[in-house]
């Protein structure tokens, strides 16, 4: 089964809403693809002071300025996409993904491991780790950002049948993208994880992100990778079906096998 999936990487600008989106836009209108894995708070940017700051980037899932930007490019592009927002909900603030298909649907995931000041502004996710269909009916997992570091997020979306882990990010540290090469392959799962470029900077404090977008396969290699500063969108053709097949070798399967009665969780 041929299917087409992108990674886009770019700089957001901090509280520059119309500027993120339109960038955005101009990225990803002359691509085709059929799941596109954008970052993490792509549309408000992510070096927040204060819940001052964050209630006036945050948005409705539904029908904020992303929900209705990705439904019209979906429907427009035939595409499905997961990007990162903050995403506003009952006076609470989310870390969260939206998947949003071409028939119109959409759904949420909200960041469960937060990172660093991220506890000062957001609450920690709720939704749980479900799984989602995007175009033609391929199993979507999200995790987002700091998620990567525990490996029960990336497993628990793969026992449920995952074909596709989609990670946007918004990533610092120097480990996530050679970790999420491991989560792959233990998993048996293709990852996408989409990074931002650039730095950020909001009063004293700045931040300077890593890039190095990359897609995954279920043997742990490198399909794309873009470097730590060019925006753009890098688009590999898969077959996701490859993600069911979870022998390791052929007298290993990495889920029949586990003795979970020897685990310790």
């Amino acid at each position: 089964m041929k299917y087409k999936v992108g990674v886009c990487q770019f700089g957001p600008k901090l509280f520059d809403i119309d500027y993120n989106l339109n960038r955005m836009k101009k990225l990803l209108e002359p691509v085709n693809a059929d799941l596109i894995v954008l970052p993490e708070l792509a549309a408000s940017g992510y070096l927040f002071n204060n819940t001052k700051e964050l209630k006036k980037m945050s948005e409705s899932s539904r029908d904020g300025h992303t929900a209705k930007l990705f439904k019209k490019l979906a429907k427009e592009k035939n595409t499905s996409y997961v990007v990162g927002f903050a995403e506003k909900a009952d006076d609470k603030f989310f870390n969260s993904a939206m998947l949003v298909n071409p028939d119109g649907s959409i759904f949420i995931y909200r960041k469960t491991q937060l990172f660093f000041e991220e506890k000062k502004w957001f609450e920690p996710g709720n939704t749980g780790f479900k799984i989602f269909k995007a175009k033609r009916g391929i199993q979507i997992g999200m995790m987002v950002c700091f998620d990567w570091i525990f490996p029960e997020c990336a497993r628990t979306l793969a026992l449920k049948g995952a074909q596709i882990i989609a990670h946007p990010s918004n990533l610092v540290l120097p480990w996530c993208q050679q970790a999420m090469i491991t989560r792959s392959i233990e998993n048996r799962v293709f990852s996408i994880t989409a990074n931002r470029t650039g730095t950020e900077r909001n009063a004293e404090k700045e931040l300077t992100f890593t890039g190095m977008s990359q897609i995954i396969n279920p043997r742990g290699e490198i399909i794309k990778r873009l470097n730590e500063f060019e925006e753009s969108v890098d688009i590999a053709e898969i077959d996701p079906e490859e993600a069911n097949d979870k022998k390791a070798t052929v007298h290993n399967d990495v889920f029949t096998d586990r003795r979970t009665e020897m685990y310790e969780l």
